[in-house]
């Protein structure tokens, strides 16, 4: 039971900031949808991206498991983008992904370099929409988009975070092992249960009500 209430317990950190972040978007959101018919773009993509991040941002305060270093076990907090990306492509999935970043980056900055920065939470949640490239199958697209935010990550763990290493410890299999527990387990989070089928089935409802 102790462990039950620790999993949710951290969100009683959302501050006031970060609910007035996710209340802007939402309005945003709300807005582009009213002028959605006069607007040149895609005002339904522009919705649906919202709403993605922030279903993606409250599940990122469901943590199984935190790194001190930043990075944490998540109740499938990246499958929302995952779903996005599947929907919209790759395109839209990046744009989206590296605004869920930058919410990251407010909700659990760890900054040791800009171009750390860049690498963690601009180019690593950036990389979740490469799961538009997989149009057909949802689970292949967690894989890849997973793939590509460990990758990021990997490389910022080589370059930036060789000193948090045990001692005696190569910084390329320290990094590939830290990433790879945290990063691997989320994305195997969200693929396990893409392949529920009422999962499926609900995912295939957007994207045919979405397009």
């Amino acid at each position: 039971m102790d462990y039950i209430i620790s999993v949710f317990e951290d969100l009683t950190e959302i501050t006031p900031t970060t609910i007035a972040v996710v209340i802007a978007v939402l309005a945003v959101v709300g807005f582009l949808a009213v002028i959605g018919p006069k607007a040149r773009f895609n005002t339904k993509s522009v919705v649906y991206g919202g709403l993605c991040i922030a279903v993606a941002f409250i599940l990122s305060y469901i943590r199984f498991y935190h790194w001190p270093q930043g990075g944490s076990i998540t109740l499938a907090s990246m499958l929302p983008m995952f779903v996005y990306a599947y929907i919209f492509g790759p395109a839209a999935g990046i744009a989206a992904g590296v605004a869920y970043g930058l919410l990251q980056l407010i909700q659990d900055p760890f900054i040791l370099h800009p171009v750390q920065v860049l690498l963690d939470y601009i180019i690593a949640f950036g990389a979740l929409g490469l799961a538009g490239y997989c149009r057909n199958n949802i689970s292949l697209g967690v894989l890849l988009g997973g793939f590509g935010r460990f990758m990021a990550s990997f490389l910022s763990g080589v370059i930036f975070f060789a000193s948090y290493a045990p001692e005696g410890m190569n910084p390329i299999w320290y990094s590939m092992v830290v990433n790879g527990m945290v990063i691997g387990t989320d994305t195997a989070i969200c693929f396990v249960i893409s392949l529920i089928p009422q999962v499926r089935s609900m995912i295939e409802r957007l994207r045919s009500n979405a397009i």
